[in-house]
């Protein structure tokens, strides 16, 4: 649909332009600004490379390598042509080319990525795991690749193409990013059209259901997800393990319960559960304070930390099979009635 400007006494639509028109590259342009800002066309996406081209017997590459939460590659193509040209069909053979992938080679591609751009390549392990919210053991990717094709316009080949590979079980959207001119200023008109957003959501809903019965099977992970209910009444939904037990020590610290009391119920948790430092400080200052630790593996923003007794703490964020062992003990020693309840969620 087309933009219009709004004044007080009309309304005059917005004419859209071409890439081309605006001196706007494919690549060097489009490719460079939509690499870092990425949530524009596929929310939740981590991008592992650009170009990325590693296969044997091929010239070919695709334009964005990303990763999204549910452990699924994504492919992502981009066209400055008016009708999305052949994309679909790239798009494709690129997916079935990167399926293969697996976790230590994308650590690989994604530390060979961050160097390329100037930031500290060991880290990527360690990002890749905090975004998948894997902190330790093995990590299998999903079977499914996630295609994205974003171009101005789509001619009706392709989307008739993409939505029968959608009906055929396969995850490709579609995103109309359509420029304008207005004073001097270009606006891109970004807008789902493939599958509608209505339809993208439920999709998603059993996309994410299905991937982690999948990874249960295949490696024994646990991806429970939990609902919690605060002493206040408050209701938090979805929550990984780590978050959940986060969200229980916030209620107990908030019910009086010290660090130090939380660290006597759960002995096994004594060396690496709490980084403190005297004063109030924001957590980058906290965490400044060792060297020892990482940032990565703390809940260490400054709305996450806790001050207490004239001292800032920031807490774990790595929990493993005993993390609802933890939270019963941590409740346990709540006063009596708190109100706290939480249950599985399917």
């Amino acid at each position: 649909m087309p933009l219009y400007e709004l004044s007080s006494n009309s309304i005059a639509e917005i004419p859209s332009v071409t890439y081309a028109s605006l001196g706007l590259r494919e690549r060097e342009d489009v490719q460079r600004i939509l690499r870092d800002h990425v949530d524009v066309i596929s929310p939740n996406t981590l991008i592992l490379a650009e170009e990325f081209g590693e296969w044997t017997d091929s010239r070919r590459r695709i334009d964005l390598l990303g990763l999204d939460r549910d452990g699924c590659l994504v492919v992502i193509e981009l066209k400055r042509s008016e009708d999305g040209g052949h994309m679909e069909l790239q798009a494709l053979r690129y997916a079935a080319m990167v399926s293969t992938l697996k976790f230590e080679q994308a650590v690989d591609v994604y530390q060979k990525f961050r160097a390329s751009r100037g930031q500290l390549p060991d880290s990527a392990e360690t990002i890749i795991r905090d975004f998948l919210d894997i902190a330790d053991g093995p990590v299998a990717f999903s079977n499914k690749v996630r295609i994205v094709l974003a171009s101005a316009e789509f001619s009706k080949e392709i989307t008739s193409t993409v939505l029968w590979l959608n009906a055929q079980g396969l995850d490709v959207t579609c995103v109309k990013m359509r420029p304008h001119s207005f004073q001097g200023r270009v606006l891109l008109d970004v807008e789902q059209v493939v599958p509608l957003p209505e339809a993208a959501a439920f999709q998603v809903a059993i996309r994410e259901k299905s991937v982690a019965q999948q990874a249960v099977a295949a490696n024994g992970r646990d991806f429970t997800r939990y609902r919690l209910k605060t002493f206040q009444g408050e209701i938090f939904s979805n929550l990984p393990k780590r978050r959940f037990i986060y969200k229980i020590v916030c209620e107990a610290i908030k019910l009086g319960v010290k660090p130090a009391e939380i660290l006597k119920v759960l002995p096994w948790c004594q060396s690496n559960m709490f980084i403190s430092a005297p004063g109030k400080l924001t957590g980058g200052e906290l965490m400044s304070t060792v060297s020892d630790r990482s940032p990565m593996r703390y809940f260490c923003e400054d709305n996450e930390v806790f001050y207490i007794d004239g001292h800032t703490y920031s807490m774990s964020n790595q929990w493993g099979t005993r993390t609802e062992e933890a939270v019963k003990k941590i409740l346990e020693i709540l006063p009596a009635n708190h109100g706290i309840l939480y249950e599985h969620e399917e």
